[in-house]
């Protein structure tokens, strides 16, 4: 049995359940999703039958926790009908559409609109969801951040921010600290002990901010206007989960015994924070967040499977400018790549129904 689309990594703990159990519904207890805008996409048919069968099939209360677009993913699974919160989302995303050289205003009302027609008429379910608990990454601004009120203010607040995280990860956190939006109903005890140098704040979350969290958790810095005034959280200016948590380096190793996090990702590794993207040196499987990985199962596509794509890649925000305003061809390749991505499903679906141990790779 090959399984030449999907890409399968296991820490030490989780490679050993699986050798004795195989991949069990009962045993995933977190669900992370990844920052990375369009990226995202490639998940949907995989996100679809997971959340809408798989999971399903054997319910219980589980932790599901995301970034930027990971955390709309994660609204989606929260919705009474999944199947159809993907698809939701999956259109909504790919039907973005904007003029030529779109300021920050405009970029935030498409933004907008899109998690309107998301959520709308959805909150009460997502919130209440009896399987699946939700919680919602931000970053709320620090020093220069904090005080950043004109777009020339911004960019050098963030120059000095991304700056200080060359010097080391820990230096970036005078700069931004973690807001998490957390269903009450889950305690976190594995993450509401101090883990990085950076502060995180637990608001709750609740009907009357839902939106502006997942707004304030995709909103990019410079391209989208920042986000104040959410109701329960701290005052301040709020931006991208994905600056502090791009692929959720959060200490997974102290979940209880036998407890899993299923990670379906679009990479094959994990980076830390957005601003450490080309510093290959700052993976999770390359310093001390290694450990942290022990009880985690990573799903991501392949490079065979990526070739395979319309212009050999995942969709991401350079095919805004390379397609320019031929939106139909960008939405033509997006969807081509979504359908695509079945066969991740399909082989996801084959190694459950027979496990071939021989495919998984040390994370």
């Amino acid at each position: 049995m090959t399984h030449s689309s999907l890409r399968i990594f296991a820490g030490p703990s989780a490679l050993r359940r699986i050798e004795q159990y195989g991949l069990q519904a009962a045993d995933v207890a977190v669900i992370p999703a990844a920052a990375g805008g369009p990226k995202g996409l490639i998940l949907q048919k995989l996100d679809q039958w997971l959340f809408g069968s798989w999971l399903a099939s054997s319910p219980a209360p589980r932790t599901l926790i995301g970034a930027s677009i990971g955390s709309w993913r994660m609204a989606a699974a929260a919705c009474a009908d999944p199947v159809a919160g993907f698809q939701r989302l999956g259109d909504l995303y790919c039907g973005q559409t904007y003029p030529e050289n779109p300021d920050t205003d405009c970029v935030t009302r498409e933004i907008s609109g899109m998690l309107d027609q998301l959520i709308g008429g959805y909150e009460l379910e997502i919130l209440s969801n009896p399987a699946y608990r939700l919680h919602i990454l931000t970053n709320r601004g620090l020093r220069h951040l904090q005080t950043a009120n004109s777009l020339n203010a911004e960019k050098m607040a963030f120059a000095r921010a991304a700056l200080a995280n060359l010097r080391g990860r820990n230096h970036l956190a005078a700069h931004l600290e973690r807001v998490v939006f957390s269903d009450q109903r889950d305690s976190l005890p594995w993450l509401t002990q101090t883990f990085d140098a950076f502060s995180t704040v637990f608001t709750p979350l609740q009907a009357d901010n839902l939106r502006q969290a997942l707004l304030a958790s995709g909103t990019l810095p410079l391209i989208m206007n920042k986000v104040s005034g959410i109701p329960a959280a701290p005052q301040g200016q709020y931006w991208d989960g994905g600056i502090i948590d791009y692929h959720l380096a959060f200490p997974y190793h102290r979940l209880g015994q036998d407890q899993l996090v299923l990670y379906p990702h679009f990479a094959p590794y994990v980076v830390p924070g957005w601003l450490d993207k080309a510093l290959p040196w700052r993976r999770a499987h390359r310093t001390p967040f290694r450990g942290w990985m022990d009880n985690v199962i990573l799903l991501a596509p392949s490079a065979d499977f990526l070739r395979s794509l319309p212009r050999g890649k995942l969709p991401d925000r350079k095919d805004f400018a390379y397609h320019g305003l031929n939106h139909q061809r960008r939405i033509q390749d997006w969807k081509i790549a979504m359908s695509e991505a079945e066969r991740l499903r399909d082989d996801l679906i084959l190694f459950i129904e027979k496990p071939d141990l021989s495919v998984i790779q040390p994370l």
